[in-house]
């Protein structure tokens, strides 16, 4: 009998999956030690989105985060990591210096192994964050990226066994130093077949001792047999998770595996007795969360426009922040095409946000009218090599309207010579806004941006959903319409007694009177904005001069700002809309005076 081994997932692409990686440690960690009483020895508890969404959303440091979950677990047990290269923890590429800092600070904070993959499977990426891993005395598990294509867009070879293989010969031609290999499907979209020829060649390729592991998920209806044909071909260890974090849009829960190992020559070595009562901790932890739908279900969507577990759901989240949910199979159906024309990187963060960034854009922009930041440069050549070369016509769009020219150069060092990245760079920030300059300090800023550095100076806002929060926001939130009232429009807010017109309120019940909306002299022409999102930066005032093609505001949505700009020029006679508003599309958001 063969025991299979399992690192437990709950804890981080399980909150990621199911709840856009917004839940707080207090939370959960009654349910870590729960589960490592059961049993469990091996945990990932942190990077990935769960390194950047503690700043954004949570209100926590992800350090003191991981601080105390070996506190919790203890000395011997393996708590993991999820790093994306030179990305490490973040959706934009890094320095050299930084991506070594990157292993420095985890291994100080109590981490015993990085699971390192790149979206692109371009090696480059993997090596010199591969041989920093291990030079801090990490256990560097290097990965493939995996991802099933959707019926007519069978390229042959990338994302085929021959391609998988190919890319792990290089990685042993590379001599990176690593512990075990990874296998990982993010989106749950690769067949039992190609898993098992896949799993089986590398078996063939790696010495025995090198133990190789195996990720998917639940999105598609297939991991069950994806961890069968894994187990089968040779793997020795496979990602599962726990109740209520598991199955849907996660990893395929402890007891379900175990049971389906049942009767074969295979087992778990588990007390399923234990795990289940393990489980019933953990479910009275998130009990307070609200936990979307659709991160409890099967999409056979999925399978034509591969999406990530871990993003389907931050992503759908985001949409109904942003009041464009109707779009989402839009979106899903528009992404087919933009991982074809983006070359067939894996469908696995970043570039699974730059997919549906994209596909986002295109709905509701039209199709290949603009293109996003992160795909364009992903497309250009700017965070390595893609399976596949892009669609010439896609990159010289993305050329003229980024300003780039395409790239081969490693990442690296086109990063090492930008001034605005590094430590040295991150040190100047934090200087200037007078907050302490550590090594935590620096890398915070390094991943997070401007939100990292909000973060360190006091600005912690409260992103995470609870089930009494959504119920109460749905049943006594304010009404926002757009009104058209003598060919102008005129955005109205409605809470309770109190009306808001184009920023002004007024109080109903007092009687006071209706705005004048006719002070305003000359032709006014609207701004409108092209997107959904929240806004983040107001780069206009009332009363400036603007000419056509200048930016308003910059709106945020999908992880991704945008610049919006007015079509005329002219005097800003009104401002429309205030930083933290949550704005619909064809919102107006300024009046122009010609």
């Amino acid at each position: 009998m063969k025991k299979i081994s399992y690192m437990d997932c709950s804890f981080r692409d399980g909150f990621q999956s199911c709840l856009g990686a917004r839940v707080k440690t207090e939370d959960f960690l009654p349910a870590l030690q729960a589960a490592k009483e059961a049993g469990t020895t091996h945990f990932e508890i942190g990077g990935g989105a769960r390194f950047q969404s503690l700043y954004f959303y949570c209100q926590e440091d992800a350090f003191e985060m991981m601080d105390k979950c070996r506190e919790v677990v203890g000395p011997e047990v393996n708590l993991q990591t999820l790093a994306r290269g030179v990305n490490v923890v973040g959706l934009v590429s890094q320095s050299r210096d930084i991506i070594n800092l990157h292993a420095v600070l985890f291994k100080k904070h109590g981490v015993t192994t990085i699971r390192n993959f790149d979206a692109l499977n371009d090696v480059r990426n993997l090596s010199y964050s591969g041989r920093c891993i291990a030079n801090a005395g990490l256990q560097h598990q290097v990965a493939v990226a995996l991802m099933g294509l959707p019926p007519g867009l069978d390229s042959g070879y990338p994302h085929s066994p021959e391609f998988y293989a190919d890319r792990l010969k290089e990685i042993l031609k590379d001599g990176v130093p690593f512990s075990s290999v990874a296998f990982k499907d993010a989106s749950g979209t690769s067949t039992p077949k190609t898993v098992f020829e896949t799993i089986q060649a590398a078996r063939r390729i790696l010495p025995p001792e090198v133990k190789i592991q195996f990720h998917t998920h639940e999105t598609a209806g297939m991991a069950v047999a994806c961890n069968m044909a894994a187990i089968e071909a040779g793997a020795d260890c496979i990602d599962l998770a726990m109740v209520p974090m598991s199955g849907g849009t996660c990893e395929v829960d402890i007891l379900v595996m175990w049971h389906r190992l049942r009767g074969t020559g295979y087992t778990l070595d588990i007390d399923p007795e234990k795990i289940m009562k393990a489980e019933d901790v953990f479910t009275e932890c998130m009990s307070k969360y609200f936990i979307p739908p659709e991160s409890m279900e099967v999409s056979p969507k999925i399978i034509f426009s591969p999406m990530p577990g871990g993003a389907l759901t931050a992503n759908t989240q985001m949409m109904r922040d942003n009041n464009c949910l109707d779009k989402y199979d839009a979106c899903i159906e528009e992404m087919r095409e933009v991982v074809a024309k983006g070359g067939f990187g894996t469908s696995v963060t970043p570039v699974s946000q730059f997919y549906f960034q994209q596909a986002f854009t295109n709905v509701m922009q039209g199709q290949w009218k603009k293109i996003t930041d992160g795909y364009g440069k992903m497309v250009l050549g700017y965070f390595g090599r893609t399976p596949a070369a892009p669609d010439p016509e896609i990159v010289r769009i993305a050329s003229e309207q980024l300003g780039l020219q395409p790239t081969t150069e490693d990442v690296q060092d086109i990063n090492d010579r930008n001034p605005k990245l590094g430590i040295k760079a991150q040190k100047a920030l934090l200087e200037k806004d007078g907050l302490p300059v550590t090594d935590e300090n620096i890398f915070i800023v390094a991943a997070c941006g401007d939100k990292g550095l909000a973060f360190l100076k006091g600005d912690k806002p409260d992103g995470i959903r609870y089930k009494e929060e959504k119920k109460a926001k749905k049943a006594a939130g304010p009404a926002a319409y757009t009104v058209t009232a003598g060919g102008k429009r005129f955005q109205v807010r409605v809470d309770g007694s109190r009306v808001t017109v184009d920023g002004k309120a007024f109080d109903v019940a007092l009687g006071d009177a209706a705005p004048n909306t006719a002070a305003s002299s000359g032709e006014e022409f609207q701004v409108l904005s092209p997107l959904p999102g929240t806004v983040t930066k107001l780069i206009v005032s009332e009363g400036d001069t603007v000419a056509a093609g200048d930016t308003i505001l910059v709106l945020e949505a999908m992880k991704m700002e945008t610049e919006i700009k007015t079509e005329k020029g002219g005097r800003v006679s009104r401002l429309l809309v205030g930083v933290k508003d949550v704005i619909t599309a064809e919102q107006a958001i300024a009046a122009i005076e010609a």
